[in-house]
């Protein structure tokens, strides 16, 4: 527990120190948020709102992870992935600014890092950690062996987790809150079965999102970017991935489940009979739309995350007896 609260502690102070810095100089060089056109209205006011928090998140949560750990490979293949999908939104956030328009990098590139990562992140579990080919049902305590389709499934949690984290970062604070809430369950998760590096580098990264979010806290004075909800996504998947809770996490990240659900929603609806769903998705900007602050908003999907997480610990605390 000393190494998990010293790494958390240490990666919020070193994100809540170089933040004021790192927001001056994105202003200097006008670095700012891009906002969608049709985005809602009260949006078009965050533009130019200095963008890629992300950095100092990863930087803090880098920083006191090295210093920390003892390097067990299930801790260093989670944040291997953590920060090669950081990476990838760094490039994402930095041809949208170069280019200065809301698309970055091109769908084909994105697939291919992302392949490029779950393959690493697959033979890390398989050759390194010694992980079982299997997906737990923990549900019916059930297990699949996947064997050569279990690297596809390793895909779809990274693809669809970094995915989900970044259409929840939509409003201030609202994907740096709901993640810490996530990472704080996987604490839990990693202490029950004895896997303390990685509850060290899930401190760490709890530390660095609750760091952010003294900037990022509405009114927000920085955004995450695509580097901290990709990197976000990443490290998440990867937690899921060498915690066998591939299944489990549609529970545990249920609030990003229905960020991305929203999305797929509306998309299929009105693409089937022109009508929609919500007013706009991701959901969140429904209730944008219907008159809820911002404040409100981000306070009780905060609420949802917590309830979920709550659920889903409390499920695989009865599933491993």
């Amino acid at each position: 527990m000393g190494r998990v609260l010293i790494g958390g502690t240490a990666s919020l102070l070193i994100c809540i120190f170089l933040s004021p810095k790192f927001i001056e100089f994105l202003r200097k060089r006008e670095f700012g948020q891009h906002i969608r056109e049709d985005g809602p209205e009260g949006h078009h006011q965050k533009a130019g709102t200095p963008t890629m928090g992300g950095v100092i998140i990863f930087l803090a949560v880098s920083v006191a992870y090295l210093i920390l750990t003892d390097y067990e490979w299930r801790s260093v293949g989670v944040f291997a992935a953590a920060i090669a999908c950081a990476l990838l939104g760094f490039a994402d956030d930095y041809t949208k600014l170069v280019k200065r328009r809301s698309l970055g990098l091109r769908a084909r590139t994105k697939l291919i890092v992302t392949v490029a990562i779950s393959v690493g992140l697959w033979l890390i579990a398989k050759d390194e950690a010694h992980l079982a080919s299997t997906l737990r049902l923990r549900f019916v305590d059930y297990q699949i062996d996947l064997g050569p389709f279990y690297p596809l499934l390793i895909y779809l949690v990274v693809a669809g987790t970094t995915s989900a984290v970044n259409l929840t970062d939509g409003l201030d604070g609202l994907a740096a809150g709901c993640a810490a809430i996530v990472l704080l369950a996987y604490i839990g998760i990693t202490f029950i079965t004895g896997e303390y590096d990685l509850a060290m580098l899930a401190g760490c990264l709890v530390g660095g999102c609750i760091g952010f979010l003294w900037f990022n806290a509405f009114p927000a004075t920085i955004f995450m970017g695509d580097t901290g909800s990709l990197g976000l996504g990443g490290a998440i998947a990867g937690l899921a991935v060498m915690t066998k809770t591939e299944l489990l996490l549609v529970l545990l990240g249920g609030i990003f489940v229905i960020e991305a659900l929203s999305v797929v929603v509306q998309v299929i609806s009105f693409q089937t009979t022109r009508k929609r769903v919500f007013l706009m998705a991701p959901i969140h900007h429904h209730f944008e739309l219907r008159a809820w602050s911002e404040t409100k908003i981000i306070l009780r999907f905060w609420i949802v995350a917590a309830i979920c997480c709550a659920i889903g610990f409390t499920l695989y605390r009865q599933s491993i007896g």
